[in-house]
């Protein structure tokens, strides 16, 4: 029983200390393994509409997903990243010196 309940506090902390994850670069499994209430088959979802859409602009745009509901975009909305590799590439300063 002692071993049962590590194992069951073991798997509630791994879920507890997830990293945040960004739905615009990750994969199916990582979004599933980072996203409270989002199987399998709903990060497939994410990532075939992001494939086919576009990138999300905002957490709320997964509502447009089908399965992903406003009960669980503000669940899991301080673990939603969003930015893309453009939008951390610092700017190019075009000034000649």
């Amino acid at each position: 029983m002692k071993k049962l309940l590590i194992m069951l506090l073991s798997l509630c902390a791994v879920n507890a200390i997830a990293a945040p994850v960004n739905v615009n670069t990750a994969d199916a499994k990582t979004i599933s393994e980072a996203l409270s209430g989002i199987g399998q088959k709903k990060a497939e979802a994410i990532v075939k509409y992001r494939e086919e859409k576009g990138l999300f602009k905002t957490a709320g745009d997964l509502a447009n997903v089908a399965g992903i509901g406003e009960k669980t975009i503000e669940k899991n909305k301080n673990d939603i990243l969003l930015s893309d590799a453009a939008a951390v590439e610092p700017k190019k300063d075009n000034k000649s010196k």
